[in-house]
């Protein structure tokens, strides 16, 4: 498989679809990996794009350079090393499609440079942290849709997550996707990334950081300051809430759209949860196609 080099990380990707494609980047979330999109790189490349699915940090392939870097599953990680892969590639303008985590690295990039941006299609709406608000406590139902941001807030958490890896992926993906009747086969694809060894530690600094728990790389400081103020996003974006997500149901009112200042649209997908390129492929194949591509 293909990999580049950028200044944190080996980064591992597949891709599909011609060379002189105008390129999409896939950008998978927790807990998934690349394969969340092998039905939707393989149609994209048939329409001529050209296709590009990294695996996060702390994922597969995907490793640090240096033993020293902080293990930081950060949001603002996540854009620095969206932008670092594109540049690596030579990539001046993509769009930009992801969920979840991966959906935080598009619309980061998205927000603080648009200029390297086509469009964006964002699963779950504008996904950037608002870290400074976070120790406002939520509804109670919601709080209880989160009980694995605050398991891992404790030792014991991160020693589940060590253990435990492979059955709290398989629960969330139940939790998480009531409709999707996934096999184990296609989970095991999947999970064989979560042995990653920088993984747990990734996972639960991505966890605690956005509580404000603990402190960031100080190398990502710069951009943390840009995202606490809220960016808007100017780039023509699809957003795509499937309507039995459970981590974060949706509302009748678009509780994001204020937070798009450009081109935009927001479609509810039935039956779809929160791991909507495995289960509405089409619907996420439709929405890139829909966007510009200069």
């Amino acid at each position: 498989m293909p990999g580049v080099r950028t200044a944190t990380l080996d980064i591992a990707y597949l891709q599909a679809g011609p060379a002189d494609g105008a390129p999409v980047i896939l950008l998978h979330g927790f807990p998934d990996d690349v394969h969340a999109y092998e039905t939707v790189a393989p149609a994209l490349a048939a329409a001529g794009r050209r296709v590009l699915v990294p695996w996060l940090r702390g994922y597969g392939p995907t490793h640090f350079r240096d033993p020293a870097t902080p293990r930081s599953g950060q949001q603002a990680a996540l854009g620095a090393d969206l932008l670092g892969f594109m540049d690596a590639l030579g990539i001046a303008r993509a769009t930009l499609a992801g969920y979840d985590w991966g959906g935080r690295a598009a619309c980061i990039v998205a927000a603080l440079w648009p200029q390297r941006v086509s469009g964006l299609v964002s699963v779950n709406g504008w996904n950037i942290q608002d870290i400074a608000a976070a120790r406002r406590p939520a509804a109670p139902d919601q709080e209880l849709r989160y009980w694995y941001q605050w398991y891992l807030h404790t030792e014991r958490g991160r020693a589940g997550m060590a253990a435990n890896r492979r059955d709290i992926g398989r629960l969330l993906w139940r939790l998480w996707s009531p409709n999707w009747a996934f096999d184990e086969a296609t989970f095991e694809r999947t999970a064989a990334s979560w042995d990653n060894p920088d993984y747990v530690d990734v996972v639960v600094h991505s966890y605690r950081h956005r509580y404000g728990a603990v402190a960031g790389d100080p190398a990502l400081e710069p951009i943390e300051r840009l995202l606490a103020a809220r960016p808007r996003i100017a780039v023509p974006s699809v957003v795509l809430d499937g309507e039995a997500d459970g981590v974060g149901p949706p509302t009748a009112q678009d509780r994001h759209a204020a937070m798009f200042s450009g081109p935009y649209r927001r479609q509810l997908v039935p039956r779809a949860g929160h791991f909507l390129p495995r289960e509405a492929p089409g619907a996420m194949v439709q929405a890139v196609l829909a966007l510009p591509t200069d």
